[in-house]
């Protein structure tokens, strides 16, 4: 015989699958008229009714829903451990702050260290590495794969570089095995940004599970939604209770919330200059943050990740029918392509303009944008020439002309599962009109 309680509950979890399917009823797209998004969250009543099972339970901070989900997600990812927090962007920042550890010894990355990245990026790729007071080194990309240009790392290399730290840039892997080579040579880290690439494969592994850190985001745009979220994975147990450190306002102790004297001897420490017996859930080794989730987030992402496999599958065959389209307007763009060894789970499908064709960049996208079709540009373009890094110190060694070009010249346009086949014949009649009237 059920509760009271649960009798409540099952009423209510009732109503909301009623509700939900009352929304979606309704919910009709119209060509012409309803947007084609770039991109946004697809979901049922499974995600709502798991948030308000949270919300009923009213624990607030980190619970069982975020021990599920990590669980869930070290087992997906074949990881260790796996540390959740309120974005993406703050999973970078603690990646970032981790590695400048005191615990790291010798290999902690101090202030005007260098670590190598690219300029064609998201910008909380790169805040971190000026936040933590290092030298970012900027190299050029490829157009086509829009990842790094991996034969000039070697020549950017110093005794103070510390770390690389890239993104798979739209879920398109970078050449992993070739900077897997490099970072063991020159006993650098590798942060992975996954953010835009949960599911992408490189050598049949899942992109995340080759580098010292890897992070993810969660926000609605990305592959699975928390609303707002992040994850950071590991496989190094002092790494992971410094990103928790960080995370968790600096302090060294690493008992979970509402859990006390985890390590067995709460007041029988002694460390810097405080009194022997000092409360350990009481002492900072980092000079940290409060970055931690509420437990309704992944109560939504524990429902999420059961769907991941499917949305991947869809991500997949959208990008497969767009790029069979595009084939026969190839002397306009260059199409994207990855690596032999790589399977992107694609975040868009990404076009550049060819040089020299009688359109521009700013004409289609405002011509697809007038058809309701989202576009975007690809992040920041060249991050240097942006407002906010003008006074920033770094490094580079050449023009980055790819980088340039991709700035004025490459739009992308969302795949994600919410992308319909009506949505798609819309689409695809949109651009034939386009170029038919060139």
């Amino acid at each position: 015989m059920i509760s009271k309680e649960q009798e409540i509950k099952n009423i209510i979890y009732e109503k909301i699958k009623e509700l939900y399917n009352l929304k979606k009823a309704s919910a009709k797209f119209i060509p012409g008229k309803s947007k084609v998004p770039y991109a946004g969250r697809v979901y049922d009543e499974k995600e709502i009714i798991s948030l308000v099972d949270s919300a009923l339970e009213f624990w607030l901070t980190e619970g069982r829903f975020a021990r599920k989900f990590e669980y869930e997600f070290s087992k997906l990812l074949n990881s260790k451990y796996t540390v959740l927090t309120n974005s993406g962007s703050s999973a970078n920042l603690l990646a970032l702050s981790a590695l400048t550890s005191p615990k790291l010894e010798d290999r902690r990355i101090k202030r005007n260290d260098e670590i190598i990245t690219v300029a064609a990026a998201f910008p909380t790729t790169i805040n971190p590495i000026i936040q933590i007071n290092a030298i970012p080194v900027f190299l050029d990309v490829q157009i086509g794969t829009y990842n790094i240009k991996v034969d000039d790392i070697q020549k950017v290399i110093t005794n103070k570089t510390k770390a690389i730290v890239l993104a798979h840039t739209l879920g398109n892997p970078f050449n992993i095995e070739k900077i897997l080579e490099i970072v063991k040579d020159y006993n650098l880290f590798l942060i992975e940004d996954c953010c835009d690439a949960l599911g992408s494969k490189f050598d049949d592994k899942f992109v995340g599970t080759f580098g010292d850190i890897s992070t993810f985001s969660f926000y609605p745009a990305h592959h699975i939604t928390m609303g707002e979220g992040g994850a950071l994975i590991t496989n190094d147990l002092n790494l992971y209770r410094i990103i928790k450190s960080f995370r968790d306002w600096g302090r060294d102790c690493w008992c979970e919330p509402g859990h006390d004297n985890t390590c067995g001897k709460r007041f029988g420490w002694q460390l810097g200059k405080l009194p022997f017996g000092y409360d350990h859930k009481y002492i900072y080794s980092h000079i940290g943050y409060n970055l931690k989730v509420v437990d309704m987030q992944p109560a939504i992402g524990v429902e999420q990740l059961k769907k991941l496999s499917n949305f991947i599958e869809k991500r997949k065959n959208n990008f497969n029918f767009f790029y069979n389209y595009f084939k026969k307007y190839s002397k306009y763009f260059y199409l994207p392509k990855s690596l032999p060894k790589a399977s992107p789970a694609w975040f868009g499908f990404i076009l550049t303009i060819k040089e020299g064709v009688s359109f521009t960049k700013n004409d289609i996208v405002n011509f697809l944008e007038n058809k309701k079709i989202a576009t975007r540009p690809l992040f920041s373009g060249n991050i240097l020439r942006q407002p906010a890094y003008s006074e920033i110190e770094y490094k580079v060694i050449d023009d980055l002309k790819n980088t340039d070009y991709i700035m004025n010249n490459t739009f992308w346009f969302g795949i994600y599962p919410g992308i319909t086949n009506e949505m798609r014949e819309y689409m695809k009649k949109c651009f034939d009109e386009f170029f038919d009237n060139l």
